[in-house]
């Protein structure tokens, strides 16, 4: 089980949702090669997560402001906005096939870019022994792709250059 000093000392976590309470955690971080306005533009244009986020083939807006489901991996996850302070911070919570996730993004100005971390937590309530390691490797894929796919299609569209990779911890 991943301890409190896994993750980044900026990220803010909801209740239950943080690295000591999951059972599954990962961290990306790279330097994107935009500015953190680009980035996060990018990444609450969830419509067009299907052309670039891995995983994830339809997006349909919830019935609540800052709610939508996505279809990740062949299952249905409702979505729903926990962090959104532009262009800074992101955060979101998805529940679905017996697992809870909870991703949360901070984006920090630097000289050429923005450097970006993503963490992500798993939670299993169902069932635990089975679906927890997966989903953790799948988000781990996730986060670092994301960070590559944001770099690349960001104006310019130049690789991004990975930080030191942070913890992945699959329960």
């Amino acid at each position: 089980m991943p301890g409190a000093s896994d993750g980044h000392p900026d990220i803010h976590w909801p209740s239950g949702f943080s690295p000591e309470h999951a059972h599954g955690f990962c961290q990306s971080q790279a330097v994107v090669h935009a500015p953190p306005v680009t980035a996060f533009a990018l990444l609450v244009d969830v419509t067009r997560w299907p052309e670039w986020v891995p995983g994830v083939t339809e997006v349909v807006a919830g019935p609540l402001a800052r709610t939508f489901e996505v279809r990740f991996h062949g299952q249905r996850f409702e979505i729903f906005l926990g962090e959104h302070v532009p262009p800074r911070r992101l955060g979101w919570s998805g529940v679905g096939a017996g697992v809870q996730l909870y991703q949360a993004w901070l984006l920090t100005a630097v000289d050429d870019g923005t450097h970006v971390v993503c963490e992500n937590v798993v939670r299993s309530p169902v069932s635990l022994g089975a679906s927890s390691p997966l989903w953790a490797r799948r988000l781990n894929t996730l986060g670092t792709t994301q960070l590559r796919r944001l770099s690349e299609s960001a104006p310019g569209g130049r690789p991004c250059r990975a930080a030191s990779p942070g913890p992945d911890t699959n329960g």
